[in-house]
């Protein structure tokens, strides 16, 4: 891509990539930084400089040091944060304060780098439940200079060797409680920690020294993490974040939409294997010397009992909970939540109709918001007075943001187009071709189709591609087309979205199996689940005949999409099948 100012990579003398940290479209940028990484594999495996997006650096705040970890700058006392102030708490009670997490990430961080012999580079595996500890080894991965890759505690064995394969994975801190799927996905050479047992070699059980731990003297520009999303082939992206980016979210998102203060109590569905959880739970209450309650469980009435008990004020979920906590809400007064002052969504859409039913109940403006693994975090949103139900929002300061067709160009306000986004962050896939679909003329094309307003409000359409989305959460119909393909009765199968009033889209399955086999929608239902994570499971199930398709054997999705559940339409002739919902027994659908 064309839109990349200065130079963006450089050698230094060992020969391993630096790239330059202040990369800006005001022509100011620097010269490039020498790379604290030993193993340079996530650098090695950045896009070629040409693919970058275009970055820019508008704000002071975003205008980083070439030297930088951003482990150090969240931890830092000097920052004025009292030791004894709250930092995490859990829903058992449990409070960290600032002083203990800093203790506890260097003890960490002294194990990493001496009794498991990590090295500046490594990339460091992070499975668990939402927890202080898990956390803490985020932290303490990224001051010890390695490249943190958290994943989600829900995902199988197949899902996690993919992403071990594609980040070369040879180190993980693992939860004992989660650890039994990563055992079974056998990674070639993979050295595995547990932390909250009880064996002596636990990570929290290791001999390690009473002292503060160094940070690492990372380059701004050094990667700190690979965040995995799905794509729409089914095959996880690795998106390639630098340490600048972690503190990039908070100084523009957080700082300029959020506002948080001091004595905020943040909590969140989202686990921290998504950069939505990330951000909103552990960087930007950081950032802001605030503290972040993290719930192992965070189901909408879970959270609406932790937001009375713990007097939770900056909540981060997802538009399907905000309508299930309306729904646990009703008319009563079962949970006191009037400690809450921002709420924020993102995720999915967010209707207009859900927005004024949770303001009307609690006189609290949600947030809207929509951001992007590729992008870390939100990038378009508001706040307040400035906020317009049925609206994403405006760009976040630092943040730019058009509507434009399949040529790039820019198209009127008031006409859908694909939305491209420019700002301190941009996309890089970890050695992959998907970049050059995402970036385009140095912007990020998310993927989305919207609508810029005359007044330069930003509004949702639709997806711009086969991602399903459902109660927030990316699914990719293809990983679990393939997932119901390894089931030995399954010859044919397509999985898409189908509209949702609760969760937006739900995952509907249609398929085709071998001639006698049963049509047993529980036991696939069973199968994709050992395969993949359970959010993924197709909510129905709907058998064929045949799967619709052009004269030249091309699969019409869009005829699924349009199908009730009892016939696609194949050409000219009606294929009838039988259909199954998630929770009932099969039953006839026009057979």
């Amino acid at each position: 891509m064309s839109g990349i100012a200065g130079q963006a990579l450089a050698h230094d003398d060992e020969g391993r990539t630096a790239m330059d940290p202040m990369v800006s479209t005001r022509d100011d940028a620097r010269p490039p930084t020498t790379s604290a990484h030993v193993d340079t594999f996530a650098r090695d495996h950045l896009p070629p400089p040409d693919q970058w997006p275009e970055l820019r650096f508008d704000l002071p705040e975003l205008r980083y040091p070439d030297r930088l970890n951003c482990a150090a700058e969240l931890l830092d006392p000097s920052a004025g944060v009292d030791a004894g102030r709250p930092a995490f708490r859990t829903g058992g009670g449990e409070t960290w304060t600032y002083g203990e997490l800093r203790a506890r990430v260097d003890r960490i961080a002294h194990v990493l780098t001496g009794d498991l012999g990590v090295v500046p580079g490594n990339r460091v595996l992070l499975r668990g439940p939402t927890t202080p500890w898990l956390a803490a080894c985020w932290l303490a991965v990224l001051k010890a200079g390695a490249v943190a890759v958290t994943v989600l505690a829900q995902q199988r064995p197949h899902e996690l060797s993919t992403v071990c394969e594609i980040a070369r994975i040879r180190h993980a801190l693992c939860d004992i409680r989660s650890v039994d799927d990563l055992v079974k996905a056998e990674v070639p050479g993979l050295t595995l920690t547990t932390y909250g047992g009880d064996a002596p070699d636990d990570l929290l059980h290791r001999p390690a020294p009473d002292t503060a731990f160094p940070a690492v003297d990372t380059a701004a520009d050094d990667v700190a993490l690979i965040a995995f999303t799905s794509g729409t082939t089914g095959r996880p992206k690795g998106c390639v974040h630098f340490h600048r980016d972690v503190l990039a979210i908070a100084d523009t998102f957080s700082r300029h939409v959020l506002a948080p203060r001091a004595d905020d109590v943040f909590a969140g569905s989202p686990p921290l294997g998504f950069t939505f959880g990330l951000g909103g739970l552990v960087v930007f209450p950081l950032r802001a010397g605030a503290s972040a309650l993290l719930l192992e469980e965070a189901h909408p009435r879970q959270l609406l009992a932790a937001v009375a008990e713990h007097r939770v004020s900056v909540l981060f979920t997802a538009p399907t909970a905000y309508r299930a906590m309306l729904d646990a809400l009703g008319t009563g007064d079962a949970y006191d939540i009037s400690s809450l002052r921002r709420c924020v969504s993102a995720g999915e859409n967010l209707p207009s109709a859900t927005w004024h039913a949770w303001h009307e109940r609690t006189g609290v403006r949600i947030v809207n918001g929509i951001g992007a693994t590729e992008l870390l975090h939100i990038f378009i949103s508001a706040a307040d007075g400035d906020i317009r139900p049925g609206t994403t929002g405006v760009p976040v300061p630092g943040w730019h943001a058009r509507v434009q067709d399949q040529q790039g160009r820019p198209v009127p306000d008031g006409e859908p187009g694909l939305l491209a986004v420019q700002g301190p962050v941009g996309c890089r896939y970890l050695a992959d071709e998907r970049q050059r679909v995402y970036v385009r003329d140095g912007w990020n094309v998310t993927g989305d189709t919207y609508v810029r307003e005359p007044d330069g409000y930003f509004r949702y359409v639709a997806r711009a591609d086969d991602m399903i989305i459902s109660a927030g959460y990316n699914i990719a119909g293809p990983e679990v087309e393939d997932a119901l393909l390894r089931h030995p009765d399954v010859v044919e199968a397509a999985v898409v979205g189908r509209p949702d009033e609760a969760r937006g889209q739900v995952v509907v399955a249609y398929a085709v199996l071998k001639e006698g086999a049963a049509r047993d929608a529980e036991a696939l239902r069973a199968h994709v689940k050992s395969e993949l994570a359970p959010y993924k499971c197709p909510r129905e199930i709907v058998f064929l005949d045949a799967l619709p398709r052009t004269a030249t054997g091309k699969l019409q999705r869009f005829r699924l999409r349009g199908a009730d559940g009892s016939r696609a339409v194949d050409g000219s002739r009606a294929v009838t099948g039988s259909r199954a919902v998630a929770g009932n027994r099969a039953v006839d659908g026009g057979r």
